[in-house]
């Protein structure tokens, strides 16, 4: 789970009835004469009675700023079953164990504090829990003209292409007019938009309202970056309201924006400021837009064009059709006049190995490319490069790679399609430098024991966090929670013939991506990560928790797939279904990987099965079933 309570990207699926997956097979006969029956829900709470009352609230924190608009959560202990509390006056319930979860209306910002009353008998105990409520200024519709010169865009350090429209806008009050003096001298208007960005359509324009209220709306307006190039004379946003000797206005200047040539090229190479060494693991993240999420797993090495530059990252043209963004800390600038690499396909070449067969198609330098998997095929995109393969050998008469098929799409972009005679099931994208080709190692489904599906496969174990985490109400930090059950998943795996192992042998932390490169390099065919959920601010945990798993790569969906069909089974929680979600333990592509999001720590009694040994076990249990499920569906072709 994300730190404090970010939210997974699993909570909105409450809101909606999943799709129904696949009818999974039947467990395999191993399993099946051995497994304990299957018994659904949670421990009981265990009752603490006659401690001391004392409040301790572990979410949120004291001077904590809230981003909810109405209601929020607020958990933690009293420190005993029979002791009452109330919040703000509201009555919230206590578990047995003392602990409690409220749901309570936002705090006022004449009175931003949450006031905590524990009581039992004769004992009382009061608490106080100051919060802040996020700022942001009125602008408002009468007296002295104010503007928020804060959310003037474009912002420092801009880059754009001298033809690129960029968007100028501000947050001013509705009835004031916005206007823009480029470098040419025009002065064009910005206009307010719709939409949640424009501010409250219903503000009247000639609001007369006392000088708290709020009336301000985003005046924008999108023009050639070329206008806003000259630092010289920057240009300027008037906003004026009023007129005559009533008339007020605000001149603010506009972020010079660094325009780049258009006769010329600037290039970088993309670069790796890991700690992971020179490996494979190694890439470069880029994504659709600037800090969104990722999508494309570059080669450091790689060599593309620069076409923009903001907030800490830099746009990269992959080809003439599309640019994405990564961060510029992942970069070297070349140097001026350095000319873009001619990336030209020869043949496409497959050499068979034990374990995979290898793709090899020579390009003279490293191309941005993509991977997809779907069933029984591999899409390979290669941007910025042309096709030219007059002979693709396929060496040993290899059975993996059925069939090669290529087309030239774009000018410049070129699709390479794989059908395999097995489900996908992993691949490396490597550069091999005395080819000068790029090189996609397709791996090949492990050798798969029917009568007893984990019989040497190697699985990692990953019991998630630290770094980060969730917390509970009696203060079960995640990480702490999910290393039992990861040690006893180990355990199990061993029992059946699996050479499992788990990625952190203790309660310190292990970086995210270190994780993956630990199950990469000891080869593992699956990796299984075991966390706790939470929820952000503004989210009812009440109506929005349950059980999910999540993936990465489409190849792993069969994965966690059946992983949740076995939590679903042995918890019996709110089935909040199997979800895409941009995760960087599942990032690597050699192995089939899941997520578990099992509970949610900060329900009391979902906290409290944490702390049950036979409920880690089950949760153990649950994943060990899921894994060879899906080992017994490999075994069978993926049918």
């Amino acid at each position: 789970m994300s730190p404090a309570f970010a939210l997974a990207g699993v909570w909105l699926a409450a809101c909606s009835t999943p799709p129904a997956p696949a009818a999974p097979p039947p467990a395999p006969a191993s399993m099946a004469r051995t497994a304990p029956p299957v018994v659904a829900g949670l421990p009981a709470v265990p009752a603490v009675r006659g401690a001391r009352v004392a409040i301790s609230v572990r979410y949120p924190a004291d001077n904590q700023v809230l981003t909810s608009r109405d209601s929020n959560f607020v958990l933690g202990s009293v420190g005993s079953g029979d002791a009452s509390l109330t919040v703000n006056g509201a009555s919230v319930p206590v578990a047995p164990n003392g602990a409690f979860l409220a749901w309570l209306p936002m705090p006022t910002a004449a009175a931003p504090r949450y006031e905590l009353l524990a009581v039992r008998g004769a004992d009382t105990v009061r608490q106080t829990l100051r919060v802040r409520l996020p700022v942001r200024t009125a602008l408002p519709a009468t007296g002295r003209l104010r503007v928020d010169s804060a959310s003037l865009t474009p912002g420092r350090g801009w880059w754009m292409r001298g033809d690129d429209l960029t968007r100028v806008s501000i947050r001013a009050p509705r009835n004031a007019r916005v206007t823009l003096l480029g470098r040419d001298s025009v002065v064009r208007t910005l206009v307010i938009g719709t939409g949640a960005a424009a501010g409250d359509p219903t503000t009247s324009a000639n609001q007369t309202a006392d000088s708290s209220t709020d009336a301000s709306a985003i005046f924008a307006t999108d023009l050639a970056a070329a206008l806003l190039g000259d630092s010289a004379r920057p240009a300027r946003v008037m906003v004026t309201r009023g007129s005559g000797r009533e008339r007020d206005s605000v001149s603010l200047a506009v972020p010079f924006v660094r325009v780049l040539p258009v006769t010329s090229r600037l290039l970088a190479q993309l670069r790796n400021t890991g700690t992971v060494g020179s490996d494979t693991d190694r890439v470069v993240n880029a994504r659709t837009i600037v800090g969104g999420t990722y999508k494309w797993l570059l080669l450091p090495g790689t060599v593309l064009e620069v076409t923009g530059r903001q907030q800490g990252f830099t746009r990269l043209r992959l080809d003439g059709q599309l640019d994405v963004w990564v961060e510029s800390s992942d970069l070297t600038l070349l140097p001026d006049g350095t000319a873009l690499p001619r990336r030209v396909t020869g043949g496409l070449r497959v050499t068979p190995a034990a374990e995979w067969a290898d793709l090899s198609i020579a390009t003279g330098e490293r191309p941005a490319h993509l991977v997809e998997a779907e069933g029984h095929t591999i899409t390979l995109t290669l941007y910025g490069v042309q096709a030219n393969p007059e002979i693709s050998p396929i060496f040993g008469n290899d059975t993996l790679i059925r069939r090669i098929a290529w087309d030239q799409v774009a000018n410049d972009r070129v699709r390479v399609t794989l059908t395999l005679s097995q489900p996908a099931y992993g691949w490396l994208s490597l550069w091999d430098n005395d080819r000068r080709a790029f090189v996609l190692r397709v791996r090949r489904v492990p050798k798969i024991d029917r009568t007893n599906p984990l019989r040497g496969i190697t699985i990692a174990v990953d019991p998630g966090h630290p770094p980060v985490g969730a917390t509970g109400p009696t203060g079960l930090y995640e990480g702490d929670a999910v290393f039992p059950v990861g040690m006893k998943l180990v355990e199990m795996l061993k029992a059946r013939g699996a050479n499992a192992f788990s990625t952190r042998n203790s309660l310190a932390a292990v970086g995210l991506t270190d994780r993956g490169v630990i199950a990469r390099r000891a080869n593992a065919h699956l990796f299984i990560s075991i966390h706790l959920n939470a929820l952000p601010d503004g989210v009812n945990p009440f109506t929005a928790n349950g059980t999910s798993t999540l993936f990465f790569h489409n190849a792993s969906e069969p994965l966690a797939r059946f992983t949740q069909d076995e939590l679903m089974r042995r918890f019996g929680l709110r089935d909040l279904g199997v979800h895409y979600q941009n995760l960087a333990v599942a990032r690597p592509s050699w192995y089939p990987s899941a997520l578990a999001e099992g509970l949610f720590l900060m329900l009391p009694e979902q906290e409290a099965a944490m702390r049950d040994e036979g409920f880690q076990r089950k949760y153990a249990e649950a994943l060990l079933v899921g894994v060879e499920r899906y080992l017994a569906w490999l075994g069978e072709g993926g049918r």
